[in-house]
């Protein structure tokens, strides 16, 4: 499974999805800062499962509509930064999808997910993404899940991949930095956090008209282990 995750920087990047589509395959595309309203319904062979209402620029997801069907979508409002009650850039920051992969006939979970931006302070984005993760608990207990995209977070990702562990989630980095805009603040701001996956690899592919750098994940649902008597 291919799942690719890009933030098009207030949709100045859209013009590009086509052509990754066309030379990557992806299985699911999570997008953020997202025009909500200029999206098509489908193209390259995805479906738009759902886009984010509460903010035009917003997230959106699109699956492979020959390898899964969408059975549930929800988008998730989490506590808002200061940042977010003044200018009020975004209500809804994680969108998760309940998917039936056809083929395997099995269900996952795939989100999308943009965490406060550098303004507000680290503790509030890992209170953000400990909410998050839960509302994919909620969404379908017990199955795999991937939640990709913008956490924003530029240091300490060791204290960060611990909290995710202590929820029984793994985070992983891609192969190089995501994010280039600021001399200061370049790193690897776009991740992957799953439990129940095997990732195989993460791959930060080439920069377009966006700030931020999409990432690649590919990963397969682990084999369910059955107790031995």
């Amino acid at each position: 499974m291919k799942v690719i995750s890009y933030n098009l920087r207030k949709h100045r990047a859209a013009t590009e999805l086509a052509g990754l589509a066309e030379r990557h395959a992806p299985d699911i595309l999570c997008l953020q800062e997202c025009d909500t309203n200029d999206l098509p319904e489908s193209f390259a062979g995805l479906r738009l499962a759902e886009a984010t209402q509460g903010n035009r620029l917003g997230l959106a997801l699109y699956y492979r509509e020959s390898t899964y069907h969408a059975l549930q979508v929800r988008a998730i409002a989490l506590k808002k930064s200061l940042h977010d009650r003044v200018l009020k850039p975004a209500h809804e920051r994680m969108l998760g999808a309940l998917l039936h992969d056809i083929d395997a006939n099995r269900d996952l979970i795939v989100a999308s997910f943009h965490a406060a931006p550098l303004t507000a302070l680290n503790s509030l984005r890992r209170h953000q993404i400990r909410s998050a993760l839960h509302e994919l608990e909620q969404l379908g207990p017990g199955l795999p899940a991937l939640m990709v995209g913008d956490y924003n977070y530029p240091v300490f990702k060791e204290h960060l991949s611990q909290k995710v562990r202590d929820q029984g989630y793994e985070l992983t980095l891609s192969d190089a930095r995501t994010y280039t805009r600021y001399r200061f603040f370049r790193g690897h701001y776009d991740l992957a956090t799953s439990v129940g996956f095997d990732i195989a690899r993460v791959t930060t592919l080439p920069q377009g008209r966006s700030d931020h750098l999409p990432i690649m994940i590919d990963a397969e649902p682990a084999p369910v282990r059955v107790a031995q008597a």
